[in-house]
């Protein structure tokens, strides 16, 4: 062998090699160094996480659309750092007029925002003008908060509830709905230090695991409905309402616990001037309730493989999708948890609130009525119970990578809605809601590649990136490595990070290892690219008794597709090929038995639209 052979060599299997490698950001490369990551996508030895336990009492004051609280936080500095400053987070201030925002509101959606009326961190009271927050806040602290310790903040607070209501704020005069409603500590990580992203109103969320002990103070006539589980029904309904309360817990049956007729003659609430409803989840991510005096309430629940789950909807009574909601839930939570991602529920209550966000909380769905179309009224049902694996089963960090959740819950939503309805009524719907509302731009907001961060996508980019991009990504990878492998693959990565922070090299590198493959040629393919949907037939013909087709890859994205064969009797074939077609390259030559003479050829990509469709067929 030359020299310069031998170098050749070396020189084309170091580049082979390199292409295979994933880019790692600078930070990330330091938590690989600090050991709190590993690549091979489990935790590393050093891994560590903050978070804390919450005690809070809501007052919510319908008249005025006030909510104020106290809180007492126990802090858990589980870092191996002192933290000079604490990072307060207030999300509702979206609402002032001062906060930066992703778009134009209405006056309507404008209010005062947080008055902080006392803070205190380890018995050291700090003097505290809210009037210049927005989003967050970063206090300099007196007295560092030290590696490994527990510490006590306590917060007293009040803010008015916007008039226009999206995620949160007044849905009608008598009902409210108070999600990120209380100051929380920001997460402090093992990559990024303190998260100081400001929320915009486009960008969700990223949240410790804490928690909660929460009571919500409320007029009479006023029924709670909130994260967790009621610890005290007994104290605030009226004997009727309890029974059927507590019935709704086991049954089967769908219960009407507090119809139109009892609101209305005040028989569901216990009649005392305020009533305290007290709620407790466990490890989660956030806490949220809604309150209302008018809407109906619907119950029942669902039997899994460990436990019954409470299935809830509340709702203007004659909202004919909200009818069905008990019922959609059920099967969601069920279907869910044996089919995929096929891990179990993993919380005890479940509650849907009619209002105008189409928004997921822990144990709770705000979802709009669309009352004209039941289809799409229960694929949003579906999407926003989806959400309860990513991102509180697990807790990435939707506000810099947001594909890590929109794209699971896109891809779980297409495949429920597939025993819904049936692929062919599933894919159109999918193409028309989901793919052609956010592929309609040929630019290069389409095609920044997926891993850009979130924050810094703008337009219908972010949709394409958060949504349609990495769903179809999953399906792909779902299409090549099969169902077993695929899920197999999907339920390491999950317990492996369940309750922790994966960030997207996590993701990457737990599936390879779950999988047994290295897969990051496909990783580069679909996150870190500039590629888009394109095939087209370059040849096609006859040779003996076969049809040579050759496929180019122009778009570049390695997808799934079919070779269609038309015959000159109008007979039609079809032969699949999964994305493991392109892990060599962009051009693809396959050999198919033919025994009738062939009218056309044609590629189908399915819910996979072409950029150039006129290029995916050939007549011969």
């Amino acid at each position: 062998m030359t020299r310069l052979f031998s170098i050749l060599l070396i020189t084309i299997f170091s580049f082979s090699t390199f292409a295979q490698e994933l880019y790692i950001p600078r930070n990330i490369k330091k938590a690989y160094e600090n050991q709190t990551r590993s690549k091979d996508g489990k935790p590393g030895k050093n891994y560590w996480q903050n978070g804390g336990n919450y005690a809070i009492d809501f007052t919510v004051n319908p008249a005025t659309k006030i909510v104020s609280g106290a809180e007492m936080i126990d802090y858990l500095n589980n870092s191996p750092d002192s933290l000079k400053t604490v990072v307060i987070r207030f999300v509702t201030n979206l609402h002032k007029a001062t906060s930066p925002r992703n778009g134009k509101v209405s006056k309507d959606f404008l209010s005062e925002g947080l008055k902080m009326k006392s803070l205190s961190i380890n018995g050291q009271n700090y003097k505290i003008n809210s009037d210049d927050w927005e989003t967050f806040y970063e206090l300099k602290l007196n007295t560092a908060l030290v590696p490994k310790s527990k510490n006590q903040i306590k917060i007293e607070w009040e803010y008015p509830l916007s008039k226009e209501s999206g995620r949160e704020g007044q849905i009608d005069e008598n009902t409210l709905f108070c999600a990120y409603a209380y100051p929380r500590i920001s997460v402090y990580d093992d990559y990024n230090g303190w998260d100081k992203l400001p929320h915009n109103g486009r960008n969700e969320f990223y949240n410790d695991f804490n928690n909660y002990e929460v009571s919500v103070s409320v007029p009479k006539n006023f029924i709670v409905y909130a994260t967790g589980v009621l610890k005290n029904p007994e104290e605030v309904l009226q004997p009727a309402i309890l029974n059927k309360f507590k019935k709704s817990l086991t049954s089967d049956e769908i219960i009407h616990v507090a119809t139109k007729e009892e609101i209305q003659s005040q028989k569901v609430t216990l009649q005392n001037a305020q009533n305290i409803w007290k709620f407790t989840a466990q490890n989660v991510t956030d806490f949220t309730f809604g309150t209302s005096s008018s809407y109906i309430w619907d119950a029942s629940s669902v039997q899994l493989k460990s436990k019954k789950v409470s299935v809830q909807a509340t709702y203007n009574a004659g909202t004919v999708d909200f009818e069905k909601y008990v019922e959609w839930e059920k099967y969601s939570i069920k279907w869910f948890s044996e089919n995929w991602p096929g891990i179990e529920y993993p919380f005890p209550t479940m509650t849907a609130f009619q209002g105008f966000a189409d928004m997921e909380f822990p144990m709770m769905v705000n979802d709009s009525s669309i009352p004209d179309d039941m289809a799409d009224s229960r694929q949003t049902a579906d999407h926003e119970i989806a959400h309860t694996y990513f991102p509180f089963f697990m807790g990435i960090n939707e506000t810099r990578y947001a594909f890590m959740d929109e794209g699971w819950a896109t891809t779980f939503e297409y495949l429920i809605a597939e025993s819904e309805n049936g692929k062919s009524f599933t894919d159109k719907a999918f193409i028309n809601f989901r793919v052609k509302r956010y592929i309609n731009d040929p630019s290069t907001e389409e095609d920044q590649p997926v891993i850009s961060l979130s924050t810094q996508v703008s337009g219908l980019g972010y949709g394409n990136n958060s949504y349609v991009k990495p769903a179809f990504s999953y399906l792909a990878l779902k299409d090549m490595l099969g169902d077993d492998l695929f899920k197999k693959s999907l339920h390491y990565y999950m317990h492996t990070w369940n309750g922790k922070h994966p960030m997207p090299w996590d993701f990457f590198y737990s599936m390879n290892l779950g999988s047994g493959q290295n897969l990051n040629w496909f990783w580069n393919n679909w996150f870190f690219s500039n590629n888009y949907v394109d095939l087209k037939v370059s040849s096609a013909k006859i040779n003996g008794k076969n049809l040579m087709v050759n496929i180019q890859n122009v778009g570049g994205f390695a997808i799934p597709f079919d070779v269609e064969i038309t015959a000159i009797d109008g007979t039609v074939s079809k032969k699949h090929f999964t994305p493991e077609v392109w892990k060599k390259g962009s051009s693809y030559q396959t050999q198919i038995a033919v025994n009738k003479k062939i009218k056309s050829v044609k590629l189908d990509g399915g819910i996979y639209l072409d950029y150039t469709p006129n290029d995916n067929v050939i007549a011969l």
